[in-house]
């Protein structure tokens, strides 16, 4: 699986870049026939202390699958996208294997 991250108007650390790695390497274990993923990581102009953005968008044979997360820290964005990511993973080998 191919991996493009994108941090809008900051640099993300290695730290950063590993854990998102780690991540998606998980969903990648879970279904093998994911294609691509774009990771956006961005912040919000808001006030209040949840203004990291993770954005992921899975290119899978037939779908793109796709999770929007806002949260204090990008690792907690990014934890938050891969779970719900996960749950549309296996809706999706599900949906594969009732055609």
């Amino acid at each position: 699986m191919k991996i493009n991250i994108q941090s809008v108007h900051f640099t993300a650390d290695r730290k950063l870049l590993d854990f998102i790695d780690a991540k998606l390497g998980k969903l990648s274990s879970l279904f093998d026939s994911i294609i691509e993923a774009d990771i956006t990581l961005r912040l919000d102009n808001a006030s209040n202390n949840e203004n990291k953005i993770a954005e992921i968008r899975l290119h899978v044979s037939g779908n793109d699958l796709f999770a929007k997360r806002q949260c204090k820290t990008f690792e907690e964005a990014t934890d938050q996208c891969s779970e719900a990511l996960k749950a549309q993973l296996v809706k999706h080998k599900e949906k594969i294997k009732q055609i």
